[in-house]
């Protein structure tokens, strides 16, 4: 059965609180819910992983990217500056989906560059949470695709 990482960064578990009229009023659990349940119908095992810290961030993808098939990854902030990051995930060699809930191209100019995304399969933004079900959705068919 193929493991997938789902890993969000700083301020992520705020979201159903934390400005609605950006992110929504869905709460990280929902989202985990909703993904443990389509997850499981596709035949993949998913490990939910959320900090405030980057080191916990790192230290998570170090320990359990060897063994997992695929990353879900919202960095949020750390998305736009954090090297360390984007080398904990290219040290695992693990494909990576970046997803974000708003439209970062469309908000501050900061938000606008991503160092993140030079080292993944994709990047899913502006799509509302449904982002994270189309990431899943991406591994499930590639994963079929490589059983045929």
């Amino acid at each position: 059965m193929p493991r997938l990482l789902v890993v969000n960064g700083p301020n992520l578990n705020l979201l159903g609180q934390r400005e609605p009229e950006i992110y929504g009023s869905v709460s990280l659990d929902d989202i985990n819910e909703r993904l443990n349940r389509l997850a499981s119908g596709a035949g993949i095992e998913c490990d939910f992983f959320q900090s405030n810290n980057e080191g916990e961030l790192i230290d998570y993808i170090q320990r359990e990217g060897y063994d997992a098939d695929g990353l879900i990854l919202n960095g949020g902030a750390l998305t736009h500056y954090s090297y360390a990051l984007r080398d904990a995930i290219s040290a695992v060699e693990i494909d990576t989906v970046e997803v974000h809930i708003s439209n970062i191209y469309a908000r501050e100019e900061f938000r606008h560059h991503s160092v993140i995304a030079p080292i993944c399969i994709g990047q899913i933004s502006g799509l509302g949470t449904q982002v994270y079900e189309l990431a899943l959705s991406y591994f499930a068919d590639l994963w079929s695709r490589s059983e045929s």
